[in-house]
């Protein structure tokens, strides 16, 4: 199955599902806080475990008590795609399992 980039309205309608996600036009993003750093490395391993599952991978980072995700598709020149907005939509399901706020 070919990924083709989406359009930037596509996008924006897309995210208004995906509350906290955010576009600068080139990625989609989202930054989440925990009370801790232990929820917030368990969130990370959980959603490395989501990335490979779908074999898309967003710069994930982990601070103190945050982590940050930022993704494009890379095949496609760096543009957004429906594979970026199906893993924010996947991470988004898990997040406030991990006490995501």
């Amino acid at each position: 199955m070919a990924v083709e980039p989406l359009s930037q309205q596509d996008v924006e309608d897309r995210l208004r599902e995906l509350p906290g996600w955010s576009t600068d036009g080139e990625r989609i993003t989202r930054r989440y806080s925990f009370d801790g750093h232990f929820q917030a490395a368990a969130m990370v391993i959980h959603v490395a475990q989501i990335q490979e599952e779908l074999n898309h991978h967003s710069d994930l980072t982990l601070g103190y008590n945050t982590v940050s995700l930022a993704v494009n598709t890379h095949s496609v020149g760096g543009k957004i795609t429906g594979l970026d907005v199906e893993l924010a939509r996947r991470v988004e399901a898990v997040a406030s399992g991990h006490g995501a706020h």
